[in-house]
């Protein structure tokens, strides 16, 4: 997760760790320790000094930057939390677990507002916006369910997805979120959910994905693969390999994490050999260079 002011990302690990890299150069600033067992979510609060975590110890934790120690703990949940996320207008946190429910919480009280249940799987990835459907989830049951924040109250279960639901994430400008897993890459239209079209070819499963100001959709494949696309059309314009650092099993070629900088230009991808790499858009790329291939 990248900060606000673009000047640094943290990353959360299977070591139990959390870390503070400065963007520009890569240099590691501090580590949080604190967890028992792997991070599994992180968010920096763009209104507020504070960075939530959560992980597979049952716990969700509130960071004061300020001070560099855990604030808050939100309890309650009765295993493993995979995913976490902000509202971005309410003092609001919602998360999601390996019991089957997400939890909404108050920033401020530590108090649990709702329990959002009826998923049959682990909740793995979340979203969170301004307008109907606040809370988006997605689960290893396949479903992904769109939440009334106000009520608790599923308002819709979309069941296309064929496996389960690793990530999902929404257009900075667009009404519209993207859905990614074991099958395939899905596009739906919010508030009611309805489905746009697939994005097909990369074959793998879908760990992470990402998409910029531009509308530029970066999904991470668990084989290392790692595919850039169109939003609108759906076209899948750049496909890339990662490599694995030197020392490491061809195996671990898997990329677990990816997110966009603030201004749209680098990528950051978080993956299986233990290293965090940064990409960033080629400036000497062309229409000549880079055709596009296709009737598109």
């Amino acid at each position: 997760h990248v900060d606000p002011t673009n000047q640094w990302f943290v990353s959360g690990s299977n070591d139990r760790t959390i870390k503070f890299w400065d963007l520009a150069t890569g240099q590691l600033k501090i580590t949080f320790t604190g967890h028992i067992n792997t991070v599994r979510g992180l968010a920096i609060s763009p209104k507020h000094p504070y960075l939530f975590s959560c992980g597979e110890d049952k716990t969700v934790k509130c960071w004061d930057l300020e001070q560099n120690k855990v604030v808050r703990s939100y309890h309650g949940h009765l295993s493993g939390v995979f995913a976490l996320a902000l509202h971005p207008m309410l003092d609001v946190l919602v998360t999601g677990s390996r019991d089957s429910t997400a939890r909404v919480w108050d920033m401020r009280t530590k108090a649990c507002i709702h329990i959002l249940e009826g998923h049959g799987d682990t909740v793995g990835s979340l979203l969170t916006q301004e307008y109907e459907p606040q809370i988006i989830t997605g689960s290893q049951d396949s479903t992904v369910k769109l939440w009334d924040l106000a009520s608790g109250r599923c308002m819709n279960t979309l069941t296309i997805h064929k496996k389960g639901i690793r990530s999902m994430c929404a257009h900075p400008k667009e009404y519209t979120f993207a859905t990614g897993g074991a099958d395939k890459i899905r596009m739906w239209k919010c508030p009611e959910g309805s489905h746009i079209q697939n994005l097909e070819g990369q074959n793998t499963i879908i760990n992470s994905m990402a998409v910029n100001e531009d509308g530029v959709l970066a999904t991470a494949g668990d084989n290392g693969s790692f595919y850039l696309w169109d939003w609108k059309s759906g076209y899948n314009f750049q496909q890339m390999q990662t490599v694995v650092q030197p020392g490491s099993l061809s195996c671990e070629a898997g990329i677990y994490a990816a997110a966009f900088d603030r201004s749209s230009l680098r990528l950051i991808t978080g993956e299986c050999d233990k290293t965090i790499k940064i990409y960033r858009e080629d400036e000497n790329a062309t229409p000549e260079t880079h055709p596009i291939v296709g009737n598109f």
